[in-house]
């Protein structure tokens, strides 16, 4: 490997033979360097070996920036908190995939854009009465969202610019409609259809709350902190179900194919899952008096029980993401005006109580983004199944940019990992009736 500058190298050796490779140095705009090994195996005849990929670059990305030590998540170099605090779901929809924050009439241009393509092709609601309606709600995303390029073909063509942003804004607009329509059908409510007179995530609770009966008035207080809820979930970098999309994408599967998969990825409770875990957590918990019985259990590192919603294996400091969603959380239930609710009672007691305990203080096991989301949600009134595809929704921008944004590289390679294989060696096939019993 030849490099520019003896600074911008790594030099590996081989202790036994006593070869030696320079390896290049990647420098990006922030964050660690990268050791570029990709001509290690065909120079050296070795691969590394990186389980789960902790430590492994796996592409190129413009799009968002974490620190975890310093607690920094960025989307195109703009800080979340202000994001959060300045902007709005579908902004930052439209900054995620092209960049820049849009003008006045790019940005009307967009939303006009997302706002009419909410609905769904009539003959998607038949999809839904093959599921059981006690069928996961993500079960059902899962089959609905892969489905869908059975409906468009018109924008399948992944190598086609224009297409591709269809689909994209195909996906970002129509998520949120399957999303309503699975929570109604697990409730045998009717589907709600779309409005095209609300925002974003007005747009959203009218279809998940009203019914036909009655007026539904969304309200504002409500609509606000959904909307931050999916402005704080719209990308995370390299995650499982990111990664996910792009290692679909890179077998140049259609798009509605590639979000599908990120939502199957997501649906694991390691990842997309924690506010719900966080709910089952109280629930374990029972009632208020036994929080510190749960707290010194949290504590004992023979003990199975962890406490959910609290630290982040990213984050080493404060979920920024979390300081902003408390202050949502505190107008939501004050908006609601919850009372006497005993999750919600325990909720508030155990964040209380683990903010002043050294133990968590120390190790800096703060309250996360999922803790508060899942008090909001379910104040809200979500059923807590419904929190992984809430999750979906929001994330949906995010995949998608990951994707267009792969899409768009020079040269499109398909993903495939290596392995150290530590099986059995070369032998022979032994009959049958040669084998020992």
């Amino acid at each position: 490997m030849t490099d520019k500058k003896a600074e911008d190298t790594f030099t590996l050796t081989n202790d036994q033979t006593g070869d030696s490779w320079k390896l290049p140095v990647a420098k990006g705009t922030l964050g660690p360097d990268v050791i570029d090994i990709r001509k290690l195996y065909s120079e050296a005849g070795v691969f590394t070996l990186d389980p789960a990929f902790t430590a492994t670059g796996s592409c190129k990305s413009r799009i968002t920036f974490i620190d975890g030590d310093e607690g920094i998540l960025m989307h195109r170099g703009y800080d979340i908190k202000e994001l959060a605090a300045e902007s709005n779901y579908l902004e930052v929809c439209y900054l995620l995939l092209y960049g820049e924050l849009p003008s006045k009439k790019e940005m009307e241009e967009f939303r006009h854009n997302i706002t009419y393509h909410t609905m769904v092709h009539e003959q998607v609601h038949k999809f839904f009465t093959g599921f059981r309606r006690d069928a996961h709600p993500m079960a059902i995303m899962c089959g609905i969202v892969g489905a869908l390029s059975a409906f468009y073909h018109d924008s399948l063509d992944i190598w086609d610019e224009k297409q591709r942003e269809i689909s994209a804004h195909r996906l970002i607009a129509k998520i949120p409609t399957l999303a309503a329509m699975t929570m109604k059908y697990s409730l045998g409510q009717p589907f709600v259809y779309p409005r095209n007179d609300l925002g974003y995530a007005e747009n959203f609770l009218h279809m998940c709350f009203s019914v036909p009966a009655e007026e539904y008035k969304v309200s504002p207080v409500l609509a606000d902190a959904m909307d931050k809820i999916l402005i704080l979930h719209a990308d995370h970098e390299q995650n499982a179900s990111t990664s996910t999309v792009r290692i679909a994408g890179s077998s140049q599967a259609n798009p509605f194919a590639c979000i599908a998969s990120g939502i199957t990825s997501l649906w694991g409770p390691a990842h997309g899952g924690a506010n719900q875990a966080v709910l089952e957590m109280l629930e374990q918990i029972g009632s208020k008096d036994r929080i510190p019985e749960f707290l010194e259990r949290a504590k004992d590192k023979d003990d199975p029980f962890r406490l959910m919603g609290f630290g982040h294996r990213v984050y080493k400091n404060y979920d920024p993401r979390a300081a902003v969603l408390k202050k949502n959380c505190d107008e939501v239930l004050e908006e609601l005006g919850v009372e006497n609710e005993p999750l919600l009672e325990i909720a508030r007691e155990l964040e209380k109580i683990a903010l002043e305990d050294d133990y968590f203080v120390q190790r800096k096991l703060f309250p996360n983004v999922d803790f508060y989301s899942g008090i909001i949600l379910k104040a809200m009134g979500f059923p807590s199944s419904m929190f992984t595809v809430l999750f979906a929704v929001a994330r949906t921008v995010g995949w998608v940019s990951q994707w267009k944004e792969m899409m768009e590289e020079t040269a499109l390679k398909i993903g495939r990992p290596r392995q150290l294989y530590i099986g059995e060696g070369p032998r022979d096939y032994i009959p049958m009736e040669k084998r020992k019993s």
